[in-house]
């Protein structure tokens, strides 16, 4: 028997090699509107939540309403002006046929928009593995544990079932919140030290390590 009937990925630092992208158009925008560049390090911190979350954490005092400009600013230079490359992980696509020839059930849980995510899933073919998905600006930004849930209750699969695969504190928090199990990745946003921190049932190094966690 599998251990697990559907597995949650998050999507960038986790599938996807798109962290240093996030980081270099996140300062840029800061550039562009001439407000305080944040460090890499503090970029990397709010990979996977939402933009509106994201900005509370890097701009604290910066009232809500001067979000907009930003978030437009941030989607302009990461969309069009910024070239940095964002490859799928070495792995990433054998891991997602393997795991749907196994018969696993597979869905996103991430900190993108629907349109970031549709966009990204339709230009890497990888769409097809996927029964269903949560984004930033349809659910409550992780770490609440509205996103599972929700795809718990769509899927009709119960917690013990279900396991979330991600890069950052906020996905393994988000998988404890829900009273599912999770396994860290430590290729993407955070550290393996800071991902230990929320208990996840393994570190991975490679997307294909998966496998054995699964088999």
């Amino acid at each position: 028997m599998k251990p697990y009937e559907l597995i949650i990925f998050d999507w960038d630092g986790t599938l996807m090699d798109s962290v240093s992208k996030i980081v270099t158009c996140m300062q840029q925008m800061a550039n562009a509107l001439s407000i305080d560049v944040p460090s890499e390090q503090a970029v990397r911190d709010i990979i996977g939540l939402s933009m509106e979350e994201a900005f509370k954490t890097l701009y604290p005092l910066m009232p809500v309403t001067d979000f907009k400009p930003m978030v437009n600013s941030y989607k302009e230079h990461y969309l069009t002006l910024n070239t940095t490359p964002s490859p799928l992980f070495e792995g990433s696509e054998s891991l997602l046929t393997e795991l749907s020839a196994r018969d696993y059930r597979l869905a996103v849980a991430t900190g993108k928009g629907r349109n970031g995510l549709n966009r990204v899933l339709n230009e890497t073919g990888l769409g097809r593995h996927f029964e269903s998905s949560r984004c930033a600006d349809e659910s409550k930004s992780k770490p609440n544990p509205d996103m599972i849930l929700e795809l718990l209750e769509e899927l009709k699969v119960k917690p013990a079932a279900a396991l979330m695969v991600g890069d950052s504190l906020h996905d393994l928090n988000m998988a404890n919140n829900a009273g599912v199990d999770s396994v860290g990745v430590s290729y993407g946003a955070h550290s393996e030290s800071r991902l230990l921190q929320a208990k996840p049932k393994a570190i991975i190094h490679h997307p294909t390590q998966l496998l054995n966690i699964c088999s």
